[in-house]
């Protein structure tokens, strides 16, 4: 028996003294957030699955995982031998956890969930369709939690200033961006305790997660004041005073619920009821009114102030310094024999930490050759890592942090050698991701609207992808963030200029090879017409595409001008950062096209 058939083996003993049937673990905190610190992998303790979208769900004789298409294979390899089984979630006829659990507990039966890694609408969610089957939710137990004795305590490292001349804005001119916005609304208190929301709007940053310069922390914007409840001693004197100073009291972080509850009969509280936990919003009286809709820092932020899009223009030339520095060591290497995943992923953070802001990578590059490029989110480890060899392709998705901005870029090159079917799907791939690049479109528009643009070259053969098109970005903050995306699930939000967006479309054909080409856009106005205002988007990201496996002939000329325009910029921005033989590299890899 492994030690994660041990662990759940455990967790189901203290089910069973609880009465509990059912157990559900996400992969999530008690801030919702996508990435997490050690404290909350408790589903990774448990069964031993790392992506960062996944839940367990663990009755008396069976355990299982439910996961999306952008981790199957990982899934496949981390739950082997654990006693675990992957479930597809997203496959026609593959039902959701919580439909599963419902259609196989028979009334009576109770449920268990921890209420702080559980958004209010999750939980809302499962509420309704449990009542249904008369299976009761139980919303008081840590049991999951309670199986990890040597669990790690939440990091204490101290936050940092992010000065006002990164984003152009100080924190008192935030806050009141929230308060003017809260009072539009009806609101008296804005609740949060969304990590990226908080270091916003505090020109903060902390290094509590990994890759995402956030701390933990929950925050309260009233009219009056601001309450920010965090551990104290990762605040130096001098920040303590300036938030005392800024009116910003500071509290202990556990104290949040108690003081949720002491709220003020007269309060109406606007809280986002997807990025806050079930125990919060419950603390809140029942009797005070909520306005539930995306947060108001979330929307704020999504819409980068003109120093900040300066600052990122100029990261991405620092960005793309590194990128063709390694694009051009990896060309060199790869044949001598030396190279493989794990090195050429170290190689990569290297180029990039030479520039002096860089603070790190903004998540775990993903580094696939061959078949390892077909798992959409791999990691390389020591035991997964191949050697790369002058044949075939390669796909590398990583990003940095820096003061001015952060980045994520995809590339897929080859290595040697390779057939007409990567070459044709590497042309469509690109096709969508130009489609993109080109698109004009109406105000109102959603990423929904969008993100068929991207896919249909490939769906005119027959191809497609299973992730997203695109993601919204943060501004020296986390890799992922919203409200807008562009994908096929409509999630209601206007595409405006000033959000930077991802632009990525792929083809991954499993045990065989996988390719993406992904740049960051920016939202921008095209101008006016009878037919109301225009919005296009600017391609921020300096790399080239590698030309070896584009099929010229499958290009439209507007789709080789644009390839031939941004080539142009790549070297026209980048060129005068590198030494003659990198320019010399670059000049060849940006020609154009006929």
């Amino acid at each position: 028996m492994s030690d994660y058939s041990d662990r759940i083996q455990s967790l189901r003993t203290k089910m069973a003294a609880q009465g509990i049937d059912v157990c559900i673990v996400p992969g999530s905190d008690a801030h919702i957030s996508e990435y997490l610190a050690d404290h909350w992998k408790i589903r990774d303790y448990l069964c031993g699955f790392t992506g960062s979208a996944g839940t367990l769900v663990v009755g008396v004789d069976c355990a299982c995982l439910w996961t999306d298409s952008r981790y199957y294979l990982q899934a496949d390899e981390q739950l082997a031998g654990t006693g675990v089984k992957l479930v597809k979630e997203g496959l026609p006829d593959v039902p959701g956890y919580i439909e599963w659990i419902s259609s196989n507990l028979s009334p009576g039966s109770k449920v268990a969930i921890n209420p702080t890694c559980f958004s209010v609408q999750k939980v809302r969610e499962m509420g309704r369709t449990l009542r249904k089957k008369q299976i009761q939710l139980e919303t008081q137990y840590t049991l999951a939690e309670d199986v990890w004795e040597t669990r790690p305590a939440i990091p204490d490292s101290p936050v940092q200033e992010h000065a006002d001349k990164y984003s152009g804005r100080t924190r008192k001119e935030k806050i009141e961006l929230v308060r003017s916005a809260l009072k539009e609304k009806g609101g008296t208190h804005y609740v949060t305790g969304a990590l990226d929301e908080i270091a916003w709007v505090l020109n903060l940053r902390g290094d509590d997660i990994s890759y995402n310069p956030v701390f933990h922390a929950y925050m309260i914007i009233s009219q009056d004041y601001v309450s920010l409840f965090i551990n104290p001693n990762k605040l130096t004197s001098a920040i303590g005073k300036k938030l005392s100073n800024d009116n910003i009291r500071v509290n202990l972080y556990q104290h949040i619920y108690h003081h949720l509850s002491d709220l003020p009969d007269h309060a109406v509280v606007c809280i986002d009821p997807d990025r806050n936990n079930w125990k919060l919003f419950e603390s809140i009286p029942h009797s005070i009114p909520k306005i539930e809709e995306t947060g108001i820092i979330t929307h704020l932020k999504s819409v980068k102030t003109e120093t900040e899009i300066k600052n990122i223009r100029e990261t991405m030339i620092h960005d793309g310094v590194s990128m063709v520095k390694f694009l051009k060591w990896l060309e060199e290497e790869v044949p001598k024999g030396n190279v493989t995943e794990l090195s050429a992923s170290e190689q990569l953070t290297r180029f990039r930490a030479e520039h002096p802001d860089f603070k790190g990578e903004s998540f775990s590059t993903i580094s696939g050759y061959g078949p390892h490029g077909a798992i959409v989110h791999y990691h390389v480890t020591p035991e997964s890592d191949v050697k790369l060899e002058p044949r075939g392709i390669y796909l590398v998705d990583s990003g940095g942090q820096y003061p001015t901005g952060t980045t994520d870029i995809t590339r897929t090159v080859a290595l040697g050698p390779v057939n007409d079917q990567v070459k044709m799907d590497f042309t469509l791939v690109l096709k969508g991701h130009i489609a993109l690049a080109m698109a004009v479109f109406p105000k109102g528009t959603k990423g929904v609207h969008l993100d068929a643009l991207a896919r249909r070259p490939l769906w005119e053969h027959r191809l497609n992808y299973g992730h997203g098109t695109g993601h919204g970005i943060g501004f020296f903050l986390n890799v992922h963030e919203g409200p807008q995306s562009i994908r096929p699930q409509n999630n209601e939000t206007e595409v405006l200029p000033g959000m930077i967006t991802s632009n990525e479309p792929g083809v991954y054909r499993p045990m065989e090879y996988g390719i993406r080409i992904e740049n960051l856009i920016l939202t921008k106005t095209a101008g006016e017409s009878d037919f109301g205002t225009f919005f296009d988007f600017e391609t921020l990201t300096l790399c080239p595409v590698d030309l070896s496996l584009v099929l010229g002939e499958q290009l439209t000329p507007e789709e080789t001008e644009w390839l031939n325009n941004y080539h142009r910029e790549v070297f026209d921005k980048l060129a005068p950062n590198l030494s003659q033989d990198e320019k010399a590299w670059l000049k060849e890899k940006t020609a154009p096209i006929n």
